[in-house]
């Protein structure tokens, strides 16, 4: 069963998250070009909420992605959107089953496992993308296009923040899935190899090899108010908290802000549903008094074939809006990029000029830039198409991305320098 560029590509979606669902949403965009004919969740809420809005036969809306790869096939391809230590198993048994597949970063919680995927869809010749959505927005599309044309002339080092936000920390890495080690990942995997597959892509080059540093430093239980509860409906100190959940998820409410981060606490959208998602659920708990494990800041120094150097800034202490930000040193220019305008510096004619990327933006979904319209574009078209060319994060290069971001953490705990070529085997 496959589909035809006249017809409209058939998704499953597994896990209907927010990553999930926000896939989900091409297909109500562009109906002509892509339609989700299947659903597997164990949420009851988030599977009935997607089955209703794509109008899917009952008969293909499971409670389990084993239930659905059982079936005789019946879509061209998957989009696994499971928790990161939930991709192997089905990313290998939907290949088997000859599904095209869009996986949700990171590909596994393990080089052994991300090797095991790869090798899996290799092998079954199926088109396989990872959801590394920071290739395809436009900011990136601009910035390699002026790169190509020799704006900067030859890559020299490369520097790069990425910005967490305070309140995205608490939410996601204190308090939410991605707060332990063993119950997801390690913080540069689950939330920065985005980053350094991104300057991979940038530099053009393959890593070598890499050192890091960073620790978990600010939300442990020594840095505790005193006076704190251990959740913030109950605590003395909240007011003067940066970090209250009830200060945070009642202004989203207020500001009828009902998508991510409120829409992963709460399904009704009510003063009464949020007291007692913050009463009773993970999202209400003390930032101090969690069981969070992962770093809140990390850098990584990278080594690019041929002797390209980059500096990689992971924090949480920054505030929410501002984007990832890097600088491009060359030899006939630099680049600097705030993930909307990049400004060019012409050493040869002295002279800068701006670019405004957000005013060519025309990605029909807009989250992270437009990065998640544009990779669900370009898989889309690849299984239409049969044409894998048109995936920028494909199985061999998302794979080495992946094993420079293993090696940099087992750099940042040995404390010591770390060669790729030690992951790759």
């Amino acid at each position: 069963m496959s589909s035809s560029p006249t017809q409209p590509v058939r998704l499953l979606i597994v896990g209907a998250g927010d990553r999930g669902t926000g896939y989900a949403k091409y297909a109500e965009i562009c109906p002509d070009k892509a339609a989700v004919v299947g659903v597997a969740e164990p949420r009851d809420f988030q599977r009935t909420q997607l089955a209703r809005m794509h109008d899917i036969q009952q008969a293909q809306v499971f409670t389990d992605w084993k239930q659905a790869v059982a079936q005789p096939k019946f879509a061209d391809a998957v989009i696994i959107a499971t928790q990161d230590g939930m991709h192997l198993e089905p990313a290998i048994a939907f290949a088997k089953k000859g599904y095209h597949i869009l996986l949700e970063k990171p590909m596994a919680p393990s080089a052994a496992d991300c090797r095991t995927i790869e090798a899996a869809v290799r092998k079954q010749g199926v088109i396989f993308g990872v959801c590394h959505v920071l290739r395809y927005t436009t900011y990136t599309k601009e910035l390699k296009r002026l790169l190509a044309e020799g704006a900067v002339g030859e890559i020299v080092t490369v520097d790069h923040v990425e910005p967490v936000g305070y309140w995205h920390q608490a939410h996601s890495f204190v308090r939410g899935n991605w707060r332990n080690e063993k119950e997801s990942s390690f913080m540069l995997l689950a939330k920065s190899c985005h980053d350094l597959d991104w300057l991979r892509h940038v530099v053009g080059r393959p890593c070598e090899r890499v050192s890091s540093f960073g620790r978990l430093t600010h939300f442990k239980p020594e840095n505790r108010p005193a006076g704190a509860a251990d959740r913030c409906l109950d605590c003395a100190a909240e007011g003067d908290c940066p970090y209250s959940a009830k200060r945070l998820y009642s202004k989203f409410l207020a500001d009828k802000k009902h998508g991510w981060p409120l829409s992963v606490v709460i399904n009704e959208f009510t003063p009464e549903a949020l007291e007692k998602a913050l009463r009773e659920g993970p999202y209400g708990r003390c930032v101090y008094a969690c069981d969070n494990d992962v770093v809140d800041h990390q850098v990584v120094n990278l080594e690019f074939q041929g002797g390209v150097t980059a500096t990689f800034t992971m924090t949480a202490f920054s505030h929410m809006g501002c984007g990832r930000a890097t600088r491009i040193f060359g030899t006939r220019g630099e680049i600097y990029g705030d993930s909307a305008v990049i400004t060019v510096h012409d050493f040869l004619t002295n002279t800068k000029r701006e670019i405004d990327t957000r005013k060519l933006d025309t990605s029909v979904l807009g989250g992270h830039g437009g990065g998640d319209g544009g990779i669900m574009e370009s898989f889309v078209d690849a299984v239409a198409t049969n044409d894998p060319s048109k995936i920028l994060s494909g199985p061999a290069e998302t794979l080495e991305s992946h094993l420079m971001v293993f090696a940099a953490e087992k750099a940042r705990r040995e404390k010591r320098l770390v060669e790729i070529a030690e992951l790759a085997k």
